[in-house]
């Protein structure tokens, strides 16, 4: 094993999550050591689900694997909510379980399940370590795979092989000569028609991805360059800040009228990095130029004008480098009046409270968003909270999201925010996560976890104590209200119990303060609930 954890170091794996348990004893050692060297973070969850969120989140955020790990049968099955979700949203995880012995395999021993099957289709990647012999190349190989395809790789442990002997001269598996160069340039004649759509447009915009999220700013400087307004998918949220002068905000159902208004009367579009799920709602209408690293990804879903392969932050320098600049005023004035109505209808909306004198989640996020350095790193669960995350918000400069993007499981957030702790401890950056109830509840023994190793995570709590969004889906499809309603604990006692620090907030007035004091605290978690 402790070749094989050589081998995962090597190429930059810095960070696992999981717990030990009987059929996984090597591997767990291995990684002891690892840490022990300075070379590794292990980090022991309360439930496997919350690990493979974790290195979900730490993968979203960074562009890098993370590791999970798990043990045989009910381990290896808790990690599949997770590697589906990294799956889905193409964040490269790896993922180790620990399996019976081998000599027990077949007629259903305790706590067999067949892995390999189990994990064929959420894993691009997935191999049985029998030996020591191509043990190094199985997991350079994982590694591989999670990278290039940005997807799950897999390695499964038979209990007797995690003890075997090493080799004593076990051969270099580097990173280095096995991955090549990401800077895809597209073919030339499909570029001169992407510049020739863009320069005879009057009113064009650029609708930016999760799949820009490393070239933000230069699609920014793009737009800038020949001012087009920028409109973000949901899960691109805060790649560019909401106070400037050509960001519209986010397009769909958690978006904003300003994003849904300047798209509507485009007359060219340049999608970098998105795919144009049903959540997002993107224009089909509009001659479209979509760019993606990824073939498989250009019309997808349906004809677009000009599919151009390329990696994204090459193929937008290349078009700003042919592109002349352009000035739109009209349509600078026009950003600047649907922003200005945009936010008197937020600040309408946050003033008021319902019948109980619950208030509104725009007061919420606005205060939030005043209260947030402007480099952030957040990861947002599922249900109302999300929507509402999404209207209402008002992202600064650096901010990073993070989200159950095509999965959309509930009780995402709390576990992916520790796997962004885990990302940027020791560089300053703030993460918080924001959900309800209904999914804070899905993982909230997580917090002990958060205690124990000093995680300066604030999570925000939106507490209606129901599954709002399923009651309002019920009603919508003319459906009595049924099994939605929640019995919830003192989430913010809770918090206290757990070692860490709660609030509770049940005044709009308050919550400037409490967020800013929840916000300060970076040794161990807050919880901030709000009525």
């Amino acid at each position: 094993m402790d070749q094989m954890v050589d081998v995962m170091t090597d190429w930059g794996v810095d960070t696992v999550f999981g717990m030990v348990g009987h059929s996984n004893l090597g591997l767990a050692d291995a990684l002891r050591l690892a840490e022990d060297d300075g070379r590794l973070r292990d980090i022991g969850i309360r439930h496997e689900g919350a690990a493979s969120f974790a290195a979900s989140g730490y993968a979203k955020l960074t562009g890098k694997p993370a590791a999970c790990f798990s043990i045989a049968g009910p381990g290896a099955t808790n990690l599949l909510t997770g590697l589906w979700d990294a799956k889905l949203d193409r964040a490269p995880i790896l993922a180790l379980t620990g399996q019976v012995k081998t000599q027990v395999l077949g007629p259903g021993t305790f706590q067999e399940v067949d892995l390999a099957s189990a994990f064929s289709s959420v894993s691009e990647w997935s191999q049985t370590v029998l030996g020591a012999q191509n043990a190094s190349e199985l997991m350079a190989l994982a590694l591989k795979h999670a990278i290039v395809e940005r997807d799950v790789a897999h390695l499964i442990f038979p209990d007797e092989v995690q003890d075997l002997p090493g080799l004593d001269d076990p051969p270099d598996r580097p990173k280095l000569g096995r991955l090549g160069a990401p800077e895809i340039t597209p073919p030339a004649s499909e570029l001169d028609r992407a510049v020739k759509l863009l320069a005879g447009a009057e009113r064009p915009v650029i609708i930016m991805g999760n799949g820009a999220r490393e070239h933000r700013d230069a699609v920014i400087a793009l737009a800038e360059k020949i001012d087009a307004p920028v409109i973000t998918t949901f899960r691109a949220k805060g790649m560019i800040s909401d106070d400037h002068p050509l960001a519209c905000g986010v397009v769909g159902r958690s978006g904003t009228p300003i994003a849904s208004a300047m798209m509507t009367k485009a007359d060219a579009q340049l999608v970098v990095g998105a795919s144009f799920s049903n959540h997002s709602g993107i224009a089909t209408w509009v001659p479209t130029i979509q760019v993606d690293f990824d073939r498989m990804t250009l019309g997808k879903f349906h004809t677009v004008d000009i599919p151009l392969w390329g990696e994204i932050g090459t193929t937008v320098g290349l078009m700003d480098a042919r592109l002349e600049p352009k000035d739109r005023p009209e349509i600078r004035r026009e950003m600047s009046e649907r922003v200005a109505d945009w936010r008197q209808v937020k600040a309408r909306r946050a003033a008021q409270t319902d019948d109980a004198g619950r208030m509104h989640p725009a007061a919420v996020f606005a205060a939030l968003g005043d209260a947030l350095d402007d480099d952030a790193a957040m990861a947002v669960d599922v249900g109302n909270n999300t929507y509402a995350f999404g209207h209402y918000l008002e992202a600064k400069r650096g901010l990073d999201v993070v989200m159950s993007g095509y999965l959309g499981s509930i009780g995402y957030a709390f576990p992916a925010a520790m796997g962004l702790w885990a990302a940027t401890a020791g560089t300053g950056r703030k993460v918080v996560s924001v959900s309800g109830d209904g999914g804070f509840g899905q993982y909230m023994a997580e917090f002990t976890t958060a205690v124990k190793y000093g995680m300066g995570i604030t999570h925000v709590l939106l507490n209606n104590s129901e599954l709002g969004k399923i009651s309002r889906e019920q009603v919508g499809a003319l459906h009595p209200i049924y099994q939605t309603s929640l019995v919830n604990p003192d989430f913010a006692e809770y918090a206290r119990l757990c070692g860490g620090v709660g609030f509770r907030v049940s005044d709009t007035a308050d919550l400037p303060a409490v967020f800013e004091e929840a916000l300060a605290i970076t040794d161990r978690p807050t919880l901030v609930e709000v009525i």
